[in-house]
């Protein structure tokens, strides 16, 4: 079967991937000059299989309510970008922080996740990969006791999920990351996932698309999807800026650009650009730098550990399709890693870079069949689609084949939208 997969992000290079070792024919449409240049470019570089949490949780209305008066919050509105569309995606946001709704997500995101994680060890280990791969987990890191003592419900959903976890006091968390004897005030514990990894992700994806090629997908670069043609429940072919492509079956993997694509053919598909921010710090000093990433729980900042750089990712900005680098937003970034892991990596010489997250209200992505027979979604991973890329490739090419997937897919697909 001839297959077009709309998007040249980590999700559509790993849905490729999975499809074209399935013996389908595929190519990978991309408006950009080479793959991961977008949201895939340099995110905070976690494989946080464990470290999978809904946004719309309980508590988060009020918290979000004093966000607004601090200067390094992590959730932003930019004023400028507030319209219609920012409300209502937000209301539906706030409609899913009720305990039950988050019990739900949660367990629809780690059953994604966890499924991401056997699918990564078995794909490092069939390819030769090189994206500065790391095995040492993830560490929340708590600066308050009281909120390290409130984290029962997580726990909860961690166990009832199966996801391997430990609760580590302080001595654990200087044991598991050495560095942090330097700053022993700072923190009182934190939760670890041992088996979370860390790595480049678009490394990873720009390698990938090589093996790709290898077994024969296309890559039809600089072409911009511009619409569907639909007659008769099915689509006929993609407008594209270089002209019309048919196939057999389409798959859309557009993150934050789907609903430009799906919504005019009538779905309404409530996926919403959250920006977010990243520095990447050239490493001064070994000995005082993190092993694997660790996450700020009270700044929700993610430092991340690469081979010869540091990578700081946090601050997620609701502006809309805003693009700017606003220098203030390296704050709460410089912070943090200056904070944890002083004298690490070299400040004055980092890059800054900001890209559009494609999260729906529920934080669960939206992968499976539409109604239309022919056209199916990878999409709206939010935070999380790097972790969750492979797990979700394998299930959409598994949906494809009319294969039975190896793990539940309710409530992932488009249809919880559709009511």
């Amino acid at each position: 079967m001839k297959i077009l997969v709309l998007g040249g992000g980590v999700t559509g290079v790993s849905t490729a991937w999975h499809l074209a070792n399935s013996g389908h024919e595929v190519t990978v449409v991309e408006r950009c000059a080479t793959v991961s240049e977008e949201t895939s470019f340099a995110n905070a570089g976690m494989l946080s299989y464990g470290y999978t949490n809904p946004w719309a949780a309980p508590g988060i209305p009020f918290k979000a309510l004093k966000w607004m008066m601090q200067d390094m919050a992590p959730i932003l509105v930019s004023p400028s970008s507030f319209n219609v569309k920012t409300a209502s995606w937000m209301l539906r946001m706030l409609g899913q922080c009720g305990e039950e709704a988050y019990r739900i997500n949660k367990r629809r995101m780690l059953r994604i996740s966890e499924y991401s994680r056997t699918c990564f060890d078995e794909l490092t280990q069939q390819l030769p990969l090189d994206f500065d791969h790391r095995r040492k987990g993830t560490i929340e890191l708590f600066r308050d006791q009281e909120k390290m003592d409130s984290i029962g419900a997580d726990l909860a959903s961690l166990q009832e999920c199966g996801v391997p976890h430990e609760v580590i006091n302080h001595a654990d968390c200087i044991r598991h990351e050495p560095a942090l004897a330097n700053v022993p005030e700072k923190f009182v514990g934190g939760l670890r996932f041992a088996q979370d990894g860390t790595g480049d992700c678009q490394k990873f994806t720009t390698d990938l698309a090589t093996h790709c090629r290898e077994a024969g997908v296309q890559f039809k670069l600089n072409t911009d999807v511009k619409s569907l043609a639909v007659s008769s429940g099915k689509i006929m072919s993609v407008h594209t800026s270089e002209g019309e492509l048919t196939a057999d079956a389409y798959v859309v993997c557009l993150g934050s650009y789907s609903p430009m694509l799906l919504n005019p053919i009538g779905f309404k598909l409530p996926i919403y650009p959250i920006k977010g921010y990243s520095l990447t710090l050239p490493l001064l000093d070994d000995a005082k730098a993190p092993q694997s990433t660790v996450m700020d729980e009270a700044f929700k900042v993610a430092v991340t550990r690469f081979e010869d750089r540091i990578r700081v990712g946090g601050t997620a900005e609701i502006a809309d399709f805003d693009l700017s680098l606003k220098d203030k937003r390296r704050k709460p970034a410089e912070f943090v890693v200056g904070d944890l892991f002083p004298g690490a990596g070299d400040v004055s010489k980092a890059t800054f870079w900001c890209g559009l997250r494609p999260m729906t209200p529920d934080s669960v992505p939206v992968i499976g069949a539409t109604p239309i027979t022919n056209l199916y979604t990878n999409t709206g991973h939010g935070t999380l689609g790097w972790t969750m890329s492979l797990g979700s490739a394998r299930l959409i090419s598994d949906i494809i084949n009319n294969k039975a997937p190896e793990i539940d897919n309710e409530g992932l697909s488009i249809d919880r939208y559709m009511k």
